[in-house]
C-alpha cells in the first residue's frame, strides 16, 4: 500500500513539535537537576518539632 508524498505541512509541524518536546525535556532536565543539588547541600529539612522539658 503506497500513501505517496508527505505534505509540506506535516514536516512543519513535526519540526515544531520536536523543537517543543526538546524544550519540555530540557525544563524537566533542570528542575531534577536543581531538586537533586538542594537536597544533597541538606537546604531541605523537614521542620523538626523541638521537645520542651
Amino acid at each position: 500500500m503506497n500513501f505517496g508524498q508527505q505534505h509540506e505541512i506535516h514536516k512543519r509541524r513535526f519540526g515544531r513539535n520536536l523543537g517543543v518536546g526538546l524544550v519540555l525535556a530540557a525544563l524537566i532536565a533542570i528542575v531534577f537537576g536543581l531538586t537533586v543539588v538542594k537536597v544533597t547541600r541538606g537546604d531541605y529539612e523537614p521542620a523538626r518539632a523541638e521537645v520542651q522539658n
